[in-house]
């Protein structure tokens, strides 16, 4: 009788649990797309096995020890274009576009946390191949890559949660990055590209660069997520932040973070500001945005509109 007791209770317990979305979930909701349409092969199976063993392997594996509700999980898109493949070498040249997003407080609308254009994901794999991470043993190029974006995606959502929320992942990414290096494989390789993998999160992470880190909370928490509440307000702490924005993009020669987030954020940027906020605030944005990347002048020029 008493066993049955503690198992009905246990039962409830976790009834209860899961209809309040207490049970905790994976961190991603990934949409995966393979675009094969540049191969010319009638052997399209190993594209369909790779979508779903991708698809899987992001959403079916927990990454962390955070307790994520259901609804809590990120969203993400990995947009995977394949340039070459070679059916005998099982090898595939390709390109990356991957975003994640997150929701804005108080509002329907989601805000790209982070995005990139990886022209070097390069990988083997065969359509019957089993993707299987262990941290301390990464020897599959697939198996890093794959990891690697899962933690920074979980990163960067956490950085926008809290100030430097995201650091755990980025260490883990940092060893995932070494890991890949010594595999051979392009797009790892230390010091070599300020914009490849190695450089993208060695720069986020580095000392002279916290400010990025700073501003990319501030941005959020303090910015958008107010911005249904008190959107003058949330305006101008944006506004201010933006000078955090510009010391991170002239603290380290040839560092791309800072014109990264003004390339995923572009649009947004020019909502936050066009037709709306002070003269000062507009004029400020414009010139920040512009020295940052003066190839988007004609973007910018919209702030400036009332």
């Amino acid at each position: 009788m008493r066993t049955r007791t503690v198992k009905f209770f246990v039962l409830y317990t976790l009834f209860i649990m899961y209809s309040c979305g207490y049970v905790q979930a994976q961190e991603l909701d990934a949409r995966v797309n393979i675009n094969h349409t540049q191969i010319e092969t009638t052997r399209t199976e190993v594209f369909e096995a790779l979508k779903t063993k991708l698809t899987e392997f992001l959403n079916n594996h927990k990454w962390t020890e955070i307790p994520f509700r259901e609804n809590e999980k990120i969203q993400c898109n990995f947009n995977i274009t394949v340039n070459k493949y070679n059916q005998e070498e099982n090898s595939f040249e390709c390109t990356l576009l991957m975003n994640c997003s997150r929701p804005v407080y108080g509002s329907s609308y989601n805000t790209v946390a982070y995005a990139v254009n990886d022209k070097d994901f390069t990988f083997e794999f065969n359509e019957f191949d089993q993707l299987e991470y262990q941290e301390n043993q990464i020897d599959n190029n697939l198996v890093a890559l794959l990891a690697y974006y899962a933690y920074m995606i979980i990163g960067m959502d956490l950085d926008t949660m809290a100030l430097k929320g995201g650091t755990d992942c980025f260490h883990v990414a940092a060893d995932i990055a070494t890991a890949g290096e010594s595999m051979g494989f392009p797009g790892w390789k230390a010091f070599s590209d300020s914009g490849n993998r190695y450089g993208l999160l060695n720069d986020y992470m580095d000392g002279a660069l916290e400010c990025m880190r700073e501003f990319n909370y501030i941005y959020h928490r303090k910015g958008l997520d107010r911005m249904a509440e008190v959107p003058d307000s949330a305006r101008a702490v944006i506004a201010d932040a933006l000078e955090l924005l510009h010391e991170a993009n002239t603290a380290k020669n040839m560092t791309k973070v800072a014109q990264l987030f003004t390339e995923y954020k572009r649009d947004e940027l020019v909502n936050i500001f066009a037709k709306k906020g002070t003269n000062e605030e507009k004029e400020k944005a414009y010139e920040i945005l512009f020295a940052i990347d003066a190839s988007q002048n004609n973007t910018w020029e919209k702030i400036k509109s009332n």
